[in-house]
């Protein structure tokens, strides 16, 4: 049966080592190789449906915020029933504390941060967590079911993200100091797809500090009054149009007297934007409605369809690791599970379920006790096969 009969198959792949910054990372790169040959060679897409970010590859476009959502809007333009859509991100993460009284899963907007550090928002606004305890939901269950289902008999899926986010937290680093990576710069070491974690293996947070992350929106931006109540109207007055939505509402809302920058609600205030920013957000034509829309961004006004996958670096409590063996190799720690999980099973189907739950135990055979991976999707595909 041919791809088309089959539906097509598409991934975006996104690296960031963060070259020459103190937060550096070594595997981030190495990761995205792993995974591109592994789909070519396990999941049968073609190279030329995959396209790659990655900031220390001349050859590929810089992993930009701007450059990464245009990637994405690539990834799902066209999708029909049957389609296969894969995003991998292998980089810091970032929990940005939420500025509402909302109820909010987490506490925290979840992030990515690509290499100019115009973060990407919402990577688990209202998901189904099917294994982990990051959800308040979750968390006040202490027990959860591990055992496989039936899959159902039917899964004709409109275009299926599997979303593979390294590290998406940065609290709880008391639990042990990071220790800096050994090897490449650029952790361009190539590793082959049996490498296992060793007791020889340092391991770096891929968890970005919020005083990191200040600093590297100073830098990019040449703003040295950046503090933790400004920055969504600093990424809004740097990147405007290309800033994430939700900060893109957030600071609409401000600007029509909605909002302040505590979260408070006020008509008739403009929640003490400068003049550049209400000019920004007074040029936009959307314009929020509630606080709801606010902070959920377009997502509010359209339900989502239940038809995506993401399998976490961690829990939200936790952080995820960059490994560099004493050899010079780097890799993420859930990346480097995931791909010994699928060799081990060269010929057999994976669900997302088995493979959470193996990359949990795997983990925990290398003494790797602080980063639980976690499943979040419907219970239908929660016993899908993981990709395809």
């Amino acid at each position: 049966m041919g791809q088309a009969a089959m539906g097509r198959k598409r991934a975006v792949l996104v690296g960031i080592n963060y070259v020459g910054r103190p937060d550096e990372l070594k595997g981030c790169l190495n990761d995205v190789a792993r995974m591109r040959r592994c789909l070519v060679d396990r999941f049968g897409f073609d190279g030329a449906d995959i396209r790659v970010l990655a900031d220390a590859d001349p050859s590929t476009p810089p992993p930009t915020g701007a450059n990464i959502r245009l990637e994405l809007e690539w990834l799902v333009a066209g999708a029909r029933a049957g389609d296969t859509l894969f995003f991998h991100y292998s980089g810091h993460g970032l929990q940005l504390p939420a500025e509402t009284g909302e109820d909010d899963d987490t506490g925290y907007d979840e992030c990515i941060v690509p290499c100019d550090g115009n973060l990407i928002k919402g990577l688990i606004d209202k998901a189904k967590e099917q294994i982990g305890n990051s959800t308040k939901h979750n968390r006040s269950q202490q027990t959860a079911d591990q055992q496989e289902t039936r899959p159902p008999s039917s899964t004709s899926v409109v275009g299926i993200i599997h979303g593979v986010i390294e590290s998406l937290s940065i609290h709880l680093l008391r639990r042990g100091s990071p220790q800096s990576g050994h090897g490449q710069s650029n952790g361009s070491t190539e590793l082959d797809m049996k490498t296992e974690v060793t007791s020889h293996a340092s391991v770096k947070s891929r968890s970005l500090p919020l005083s990191a992350f200040i600093e590297m929106l100073r830098e990019n931006t040449g703003e040295d009054d950046v503090g933790v109540g400004t920055i969504r109207t600093t990424l809004f007055r740097h990147f405007g149009d290309d800033a994430s939505p939700k900060v893109r509402k957030f600071v609409q809302a401000m600007a029509a007297g909605k909002l302040r920058q505590d979260g408070k609600l006020l008509e008739g205030d403009d929640g003490g934007l400068d003049t550049r920013s209400r000019a920004l957000a007074s040029g936009q034509e959307a314009r929020s409605r509630s606080v709801k829309e606010v902070y959920a961004g377009t997502a509010a006004s359209v339900p989502l369809p239940r038809n995506g996958v993401l399998i976490s670096g961690c829990q939200t409590d936790q952080t995820s690791g960059d490994a560099t063996t004493a050899e010079g190799v780097s890799y993420g720690l859930l990346s480097n599970a995931i791909q010994t999980i699928l060799a081990s099973n060269k010929h057999g189907t994976v669900t997302n379920r088995k493979l959470a739950l193996k990359a949990r135990e795997l983990l925990s055979e290398q003494g790797v006790t602080t980063q639980q991976p976690g499943l979040y999707c419907s219970d239908e595909h929660a016993s899908a096969p993981f990709i395809c």
